[in-house]
């Protein structure tokens, strides 16, 4: 979610790329909270961060404790920051309350990179 909102936010001036430490492909939930805000990420995939072992990167933002603590060593000058969510629920199942967890988890991710960006890019 966070990789569409902030490129969705940020058009033209942050390209947000997402990868995971264990990918499981991308959430129908997650799929289903952007698009209620006007996001589309369905043509997104689900990728493992060695994909992208030889970019370069100006911040590497990890989303979960988990993927903080596998992270790999980026070099070049990467800043790495770690926003703490919590996890959504594994599953596909779209009643009333994982949406609203999701809805919940979308919008601490939009205020917190949202908040990031403004500040630490002056954007």
């Amino acid at each position: 979610m966070a990789a569409g909102l902030v490129n969705h936010d940020f058009s033209g001036r942050v390209q947000a790329l997402s990868a995971g430490t264990n990918p499981k492909g991308i959430s129908t939930l997650a799929v289903q909270v952007l698009l209620e805000i006007g996001i589309d990420i369905r043509a997104e995939t689900s990728k493992h961060m060695r994909q992208y072992e030889n970019e370069r990167f100006d911040y590497a933002i990890t989303l979960c404790d988990q993927a903080n603590e596998q992270c790999p060593v980026f070099f070049g000058g990467v800043q790495r920051l770690h926003m703490g969510f919590p996890d959504t629920p594994h599953t596909s199942v779209a009643n009333e309350e994982n949406l609203q967890i999701y809805r919940e988890i979308r919008d601490l991710i939009r205020g917190r990179m949202t908040e990031f960006f403004n500040r630490e890019l002056a954007i």
